[in-house]
């Protein structure tokens, strides 16, 4: 398997992997929002391959936080997707290591997530909130441990809380209400 990162010309290959692996547009809009929003730059976009066939997707974008002592660089990981029959494989462990070691490299402190707590955990993802960082928009408090970030420096999670800002593409309540 090939993780490399994407180019404009790959757009309609990970839309296709994005409305594969959903089965619906949602994520593939969004995903092409969030490229096409020079508010989410510096974005990462990761495809995984076997050969010529596209397996999954990673798309990472700038985040900030609102706490000014907090100029640490962030970014978002939203979303991720592996189409259906590469799902369970490690494609989409993968693409979040891979994210992750490309991301500490180039000197970001901390990536967040909203996504299940069992799988991202295993990628040192922890609950956000008892660091103070609150998500962009208000969430169901069922879904409160689903707000997770990892630190990627030195710097660990110490530090005064805020709340993160997305790029205008995610700054969107639906996308935080579920």
């Amino acid at each position: 398997m090939l993780i490399r990162e994407t180019s404009d010309s790959d757009l309609p290959v990970l839309l296709d992997i994005h409305r594969r692996a959903f089965g619906q547009d949602v994520e593939a809009e969004l995903t092409r929002d969030i490229l096409n929003d020079p508010s989410a730059e510096p974005v990462l976009s990761l495809m995984a391959l076997d050969g010529e066939e596209p397996l999954g997707h990673v798309l990472f974008s700038r985040t900030r936080l609102t706490e000014p002592d907090r100029d640490r660089s962030s970014a978002i990981l939203a979303p991720l997707a592996v189409v259906p029959e590469a799902q369970r494989q490690g494609v989409g462990g993968a693409l979040v290591e891979g994210g992750l070691a490309r991301l500490a490299q180039s000197g970001s402190g901390l990536v967040f997530v909203l996504g299940d707590p069992g799988y991202y955990g295993r990628f040192g993802f922890e609950a956000a909130r008892p660091f103070g960082l609150a998500t962009p928009f208000p969430i169901p408090e069922a879904y409160a441990e689903a707000w997770m970030v990892r630190a990627l420096d030195d710097g660990g999670l110490n530090g005064p809380g805020g709340r993160v800002v997305c790029c205008d593409a995610l700054s969107k309540p639906e996308y935080w209400s579920e």
